[in-house]
């Protein structure tokens, strides 16, 4: 090393999984980290974007108790951060105005406070609701380098990089709370890179990983040199305390862990979702009704994976119409998973409401309302027992249901948390069958034989709805990419086809807003990022 060499740098990146509102826990947890950093030599450490507080914490950032409670676990930290600069994430107000800030922490003072200049208002994020928007760079030294933060939305456009470059920056830290859904990272890395051009700036990105109610965080922190080029990739949907150096302009090589394939990188995040759903809200275990169809095999093999197999249970509960192959298939799967399976033959109860509503049905042809009651039914029992044990009902619809309104109120739509809301039909034999190469826990069978209700003889999905490849490309279309029916039509699908999907996307809003959350992993889902009303005569172009 040369006289003017600069000494090397070690800085920890905090990829964790936190609670929305558990700030003493989450403060706790980021200590911990810090005794991890420390132990690593690490000078600084680098926490995700609202790491206090978790993210998102919604109208809790409109008490003021919220805020002071806040203040007395940074103060916590900053008392903790003996010799070690931490960069933390937390809400904070200030003259009246509240901010998502990220302050930089160290012997029991705050060294400097970075506002976020860019509030997202669009897909999932509400940050307007809640923040005044920052407008000024924040630089600060550590072992003769000059930082620079950013903050999530900050680095998807060029105005704050580049007001962090004028301002004397040689490093950009990215603290960020970005949610997965399918490829988000091949996109976050190509906004980055275009601001290290923009720049010439090394960035490092710190992400959150973890469940929150329907959004799930992936983490997958990494780091690009001055070329764009990527020197760390954290994993996805693991928590992990890092370290990395920098001397001399630049990161040394740091931890790398290749990309998985789309299929793992999605099951992994309704595996995290449902654990976590689970895990933060304390429910002992889950309670998922089979049907010897794919999506509750589906749910039931994400359960077992999130849970394991002593939390799940599984309930069949067999109407005349349930075929014996259903039955045998469901067995199958439970004694390869090893969860508790129960039967509870649905005919005395479908027989004693025939009877109660006979008076009431006099004249009248047996018809949708029937099969729906063997929906509800099911469901009854299912919530009875959730009511029981204190275990939540996994439901098990997918998208396409969820779009279409194949579904039942207070039937199969009955529970707590909706694993498949956001996969589409198509995505769910997809998932299935990338599953069994990991274990063949699904039975082929369940995969192959075509798609059924069974609420009545013979009966398959494709009686009421379109083949699922053509039905889930306009849902795609119309929903996530908001094209119009014409250009649907214009894209090579059959007028007739798109009319009554559209239609039926339209007239089931009623359903879908009584629908239990459910875990987001494409770019647009039935949550927080759809806003459409119930009550509405808008005409769509065709």
């Amino acid at each position: 090393m040369n006289a003017h060499a600069q000494a090397p740098l070690t800085i920890a990146v905090a990829q964790l999984n936190l609670t929305v509102g558990d700030l003493v826990g989450n403060a706790d947890r980021i200590l911990a980290a810090l005794d991890e950093a420390r132990a690593a030599g690490a000078q600084l450490m680098l926490t995700p974007e609202l790491a206090l507080a978790g993210y998102p914490p919604e109208d809790l950032l409109l008490r003021a108790d919220f805020y002071r409670a806040c203040a007395r676990e940074v103060q916590r930290i900053a008392d903790a951060a003996q010799g070690v600069l931490v960069v933390l994430g937390h809400p904070v107000e200030e003259g009246g105005e509240r901010y998502n800030a990220a302050s930089v922490l160290t012997d029991g003072r705050v060294l400097a406070r970075y506002h976020k200049s860019l509030l997202p208002n669009y897909e999932v994020f509400d940050e307007e609701r809640y923040f005044e928007a920052g407008g000024e760079a924040c630089i600060f030294e550590c072992g003769g380098v000059r930082f620079a933060l950013n903050i999530c939305a900050d680095v998807w456009e060029a105005g704050p990089a580049a007001a962090a470059r004028q301002a004397g920056a040689e490093v950009l830290l990215a603290l960020n709370a970005s949610p997965y859904h399918m490829n988000k990272q091949d996109q976050r890395i190509a906004v980055l890179r275009e601001r290290v051009s923009e720049t010439g700036l090394p960035v490092l990105y710190c992400n959150m990983v973890g469940g929150q109610d329907e959004l799930v965080f992936d983490g997958a922190s990494f780091a690009l040199d001055r070329r764009g080029e990527v020197r760390m990739q954290l994993g996805s949907f693991v928590e992990r305390v890092a370290v990395l150096r920098y001397a001399d302009g630049g990161w040394a090589d740091g931890e790398q862990v290749p990309a998985r394939a789309l299929e793992a990188e999605t099951y992994q995040a309704l595996v995290t979702g449902v654990r976590d759903y689970l895990g933060k809200n304390r429910f002992p275990g889950a309670i998922i009704g089979l049907s010897g169809g794919i999506d509750s095999a589906l749910t039931l093999a994400i359960a077992v994976d999130a849970l394991g197999a002593e939390r799940v249970r599984a309930v069949m509960m067999p109407s005349p119409y349930t075929a014996q192959m259903s039955l045998d298939d469901s067995r199958e799967m439970v004694a390869r998973l090893g969860v508790r399976y129960d039967e509870i033959p649905i005919e005395p109860a479908m027989q004693v409401f025939a009877d109660l509503l006979a008076p009431q049905f006099a004249g009248l042809a047996a018809d949708t309302t029937e099969e729906n009651l063997q929906a509800r039914i099911r469901g009854m029992l299912l919530m009875a027992l959730s009511n029981k044990t204190g275990a939540i009902v996994l439901t098990t619809g997918n998208k396409s249901e969820m779009a279409t309104g194949y579904a039942t109120l207070y039937g199969d739509m009955a529970g707590g948390f909706a694993v498949l809301k956001d996969l589409y039909k198509t995505f769910v034999f997809r998932l299935s069958n990338w599953r069994n190469t990991q274990g063949a826990v699904i039975p082929q069978n369940i995969i192959d034989r075509p798609p059924s209700a069974e609420l009545k003889p013979d009966q398959k999905d494709q009686d009421s709805l379109p083949p699922y490849d053509m039905l889930d490309a306009i849902i795609e279309a119309y929903m996530e990419r908001d094209e119009s029916p014409r250009q649907i039509i214009a894209a090579g699908f059959p007028a007739d086809e798109v009319r009554r999907v559209v239609g039926m996307l339209k007239r089931n809003e009623y359903k879908r807003r009584q629908a239990p959350v459910g875990i987001r992993v494409t770019q647009r889902g039935f949550g927080r990022d759809w806003r459409y009303p119930i009550t509405s005569r808008y005409q769509d172009e065709f």
